[in-house]
C-alpha cells in the first residue's frame, strides 16, 4: 500500500479528516487536470493506476477501446442514461417500468430530504457520480450532520473532471432515495453485470459482496466471477478475488435477465447493464458505459484482446 493509499485510509476513520481529504483531492484533480486534454488525462490516468501505456491511434484492448468511447463519443443519450434518475425514463420506454426499484424521493439539496418520513430503511444515492451511496436506517444511529456536509459537496461536482466520462458532464445533480432491495434471508443481493457489445450480451460479472451494510462500495471480501453466456465460469481475471466453493447458482429467469440487457444495450457499442435478482423478481440497477473507469487491466491478455474486439468504434465519429 503505497502513502496516498495509507493517508486515504488514515483520514476516513474520521469523519471531519475524510471530509476534507475527499474535497482536497477533488479540488487538486481539478487543478492538475483543468489544462490537459482529455487523450493527454486519458493516457496519464491509465498509467497511473494500470502501470501501462494506452494506445489511442489503434486502440485494440478492452480498456483502449473504451477509452477511446470517452474520449470521442458524444450521443445525447448517453448522458440521460447515465443520469440514475433519468435513466428511470429510458427504461420505461421499452416497456420494462416493472423492473425499476421503488422511488421514495429525489433531491436537489441534502438539506431537503425528510427523514422521519422513512420508517424502513433507504438507500440514499447521487445521480451524477460514482460510488456516493449510503444506507439510512431509521432504527440505527445516522450522522445527518456528516451526510449533508458530504451529499451537498458531491451535489457541486461535476464527475466529468475527475473521470473525463463526457456521459456525466450535463447531467443535473441529485439525490435521489429508493428502497433497500434484500433476499429473503435478509442480505444485500448480489450484482449481475452483463457486458454487451451492440445490444449482444457476451459476458456476466457476477459481483459478490460489493456493497457494504451502509451503503458504500465494498473493497474487503468482495468477489467477482465472470461467466459465459451459458453461465459457465471463465478464467478472466480483474482483480478480485473468485467465489468458486459451488454457491453460485445459474438464476432461473437468467435467460430473461439476458433478454432485458439487450433490449436496453441495443443503441451502444457497448455498455454495461446491471440487474438484481431477488428471489426471482428482477431489478433494474444501472447503464455503464466506462466499466471501472477504463482501468480493468483484464488478465489474461488474450481476453483484454477478445472483448476489445467485440467494440465496433468504427462508427464513432472522431471528435477533436
Amino acid at each position: 500500500m503505497n502513502f496516498r493509499s495509507k493517508l486515504r485510509k488514515f483520514c476516513h476513520k474520521y469523519k471531519v479528516l475524510a471530509r476534507n481529504y475527499d474535497k482536497l483531492t477533488w479540488y487538486k484533480s481539478r487543478l492538475v487536470t483543468a489544462f490537459i486534454s482529455d487523450s493527454d488525462f486519458a493516457i496519464k490516468n491509465y498509467q497511473e493506476k494500470t502501470g501501462k501505456m494506452l494506445n489511442l491511434e489503434h486502440p485494440q484492448t478492452y480498456d483502449e477501446k473504451l477509452w477511446y468511447l470517452k474520449i470521442h463519443n458524444r450521443d445525447p443519450l448517453l448522458t440521460i442514461c447515465s443520469d440514475k434518475y433519468r435513466v428511470r425514463e429510458y427504461v420505461k420506454q421499452f416497456g420494462l417500468g416493472h423492473i425499476l426499484n421503488e422511488l421514495y424521493g429525489v433531491y436537489d439539496d441534502a438539506r431537503d430530504i425528510d427523514f422521519s418520513i422513512f420508517v424502513e430503511p433507504v438507500f440514499l444515492k447521487c445521480n451524477h457520480t460514482s460510488g456516493d451511496n449510503i444506507i439510512y436506517d431509521p432504527n440505527k444511529p445516522f450522522d445527518r450532520y456528516d451526510f449533508t456536509k458530504r451529499f451537498d459537496f458531491l451535489l457541486k461536482q461535476n464527475y466529468y473532471v475527475k473521470s473525463r466520462e463526457w456521459n456525466y458532464k450535463n447531467i443535473k445533480p441529485k439525490i435521489i432515495a429508493e428502497k433497500v432491495l434484500r433476499n429473503d434471508n435478509g442480505q444485500l443481493p448480489l450484482d449481475y453485470k452483463f457486458l454487451c457489445f451492440g445490444g449482444e450480451p457476451k459476458l456476466l460479472y457476477l459481483s459478490v459482496n460489493s456493497c457494504t451494510e451502509q451503503g458504500k462500495h465494498n473493497s474487503v471480501g468482495r468477489y467477482l466471477n465472470t461467466y459465459d453466456m451459458d453461465f459457465n465460469l471463465t478464467d478472466i481475471d480483474e482483480g478480485f478475488a473468485i467465489l468458486n466453493d459451488g454457491s453460485i447458482k445459474k438464476p432461473y429467469n437468467f435467460e430473461k435477465m439476458k433478454e432485458y440487457a439487450a433490449i436496453l444495450s441495443k443503441p451502444f457499442a457497448h455498455c454495461r447493464v446491471d440487474f438484481y435478482n431477488i428471489d426471482g423478481k428482477i431489478y433494474f440497477g444501472e447503464l455503464t458505459f466506462y466499466d471501472s473507469g477504463g482501468c480493468n487491466n483484464i488478465q489474461p491478455h488474450e481476453w483484454d484482446l477478445k472483448i476489445g474486439s467485440w467494440i465496433d468504434i468504427s462508427n464513432i465519429k472522431a471528435e477533436r
